[in-house]
């Protein structure tokens, strides 16, 4: 579904990634681990096309993307959740929702959708009606998740979704992750710190470190490997 093929990512004179390839197929939950700084951001920022690559080459089910701008990306079927949720702090609850539909032209379909996510997170129903940023840390984290939703992605990129979350939040979040990958057959991207929990609900996984792919292999594989233990397991 995702090639990234030598993707070469700058800021200004610093170069962020040095040659990265990752393939994503499609119905799988793939995860990017690595320290602080590695560069795991600036992958999903290069593929949604708000950090375009200076070279390298992404194909998105066969085609080029990586000179489109992130609205085109979007249409395609690629949607990102944010570091930091990002949600719209003085819209309410359902109005961010729309937002994440703003594409779609299959408008009649959107109730459907939007009962969906409340069916995932029975919070945000109860407070549809409420501003987004009066919102818990957790709840605009299901917000910004269902947000990503609406727009009915064919790969959903998530960046960090257990940032500063309480356990149980978190537990919920990634219980519904292997949800929306198992019933609605997206294709899930997930950057991620807590390498214990993403390589749990993942099928692959990479490492990262300085920009680079360092080692890639199934989730099962990686959990036992020595290497990731000590550096991201804490073992």
């Amino acid at each position: 579904m995702l090639n990234l093929k030598n993707i070469q990512t700058y800021y200004g004179n610093i170069q962020a990634l040095k040659g990265v390839s990752i393939d994503i197929s499609e119905g799988e939950i793939i995860t990017l681990i690595g320290a602080n700084g590695a560069g795991k951001t600036t992958t999903l920022m290069s593929i949604s096309g708000i950090a375009p690559p200076r070279s390298g080459e992404i194909f998105f089910r066969g085609e080029p993307i990586q000179d489109m701008i992130p609205d085109k990306i979007v249409s395609l079927g690629i949607c990102q959740v944010p570091e930091g949720r990002r949600i719209f702090p003085y819209l309410s609850v359902r109005e961010n929702l729309d937002m994440g539909a703003f594409l779609r032209n299959d408008k009649e379909n959107l109730k459907n959708d939007i009962d969906y996510v409340y069916t995932l997170f029975p919070i945000l129903a109860e407070r549809r009606h409420q501003a987004g940023g009066t919102l818990s840390g957790g709840e605009q984290q299901m917000l910004a998740i269902s947000r990503a939703l609406m727009a009915k992605p064919r790969l959903l990129l998530l960046d960090e979704p257990s940032l500063g979350l309480a356990p149980l939040v978190v537990k919920q979040i990634f219980e519904i992750i292997k949800k929306v990958n198992i019933e609605n057959k997206t294709t899930i991207f997930l950057v991620e710190q807590n390498a214990n929990l993403a390589l749990k609900v993942a099928h692959r996984g990479y490492v990262m470190e300085n920009g680079r792919i360092t080692l890639a292999d199934s989730a099962s594989n990686l959990l036992s490997n020595a290497d990731v233990q000590k550096a991201y397991l804490g073992i």
